[in-house]
């Protein structure tokens, strides 16, 4: 018999408590992997291995633990990948609005454009047509004769104001030669 083998009750109780170690550990990964979830971080063994306070090593080498991981991975990323896949057809869409938008835009400007072209065509005609009945002659006459006009308005302007003061000092004059008559007119009668 060997004497140095551990006694059987020993050996139960060593298994019995690393069992239940096992056991309180793959209860952490769950729970790690829930969190996981609730929090939308991503998951992954260092994350779990992390989260749950156990070593990467038991994540790999226990198969429960390796499936459980490995299970919550491929279902983000199946997750991931749907989500992604709602947002391009959401950023689709919204591009395909804001293309047909600004294609409308477009056309809008375009006609506008061609609208204010023509215009000016029709204006460019006027001015062209206004500019050829008029020579080089005519234009430079009408200056002159504008240029006299102006000089003319002065003067009548000044010779206005002359007559005017002129006209001022007539009626003061007249004004002062009915007192001097009424004057003369009260002496004469009462005398």
């Amino acid at each position: 018999m060997n004497t140095a083998a551990v006694p059987e009750p020993r050996t139960a109780a060593a298994l019995a408590a690393r069992r239940r170690k096992t056991e309180n550990a793959l209860q952490r990964v769950h729970e790690a992997i829930a969190r996981l979830r609730r929090e939308k971080a991503q998951v992954s063994i260092a994350a779990v291995a992390r989260r749950a306070d156990v070593s990467r090593t038991f994540l790999y080498d226990n198969p429960e633990a390796r499936a459980t991981v490995a299970s919550a991975m491929a279902e983000a990323g199946e997750r991931r990948t749907h989500m992604l896949a709602e947002q391009d057809d959401e950023r689709e869409a919204t591009w395909r609005e804001r293309a047909l938008n600004a294609e409308e835009g477009l056309k809008a400007t375009h006609a506008e454009i061609l609208t204010q072209r023509t215009r000016i065509g029709e204006l460019l005609g006027q001015i062209r047509d206004l500019e050829a009945e008029w020579t080089e002659d005519a234009i430079q006459q009408i200056t002159t004769e504008n240029t006299t006009l102006k000089q003319r308005v002065r003067q009548l302007t000044a010779d206005n104001r002359t007559l005017d003061e002129r006209l001022k000092a007539a009626r003061s004059n007249l004004r002062f030669q009915d007192r001097r008559v009424a004057d003369l007119e009260a002496q004469i009668t009462g005398t």
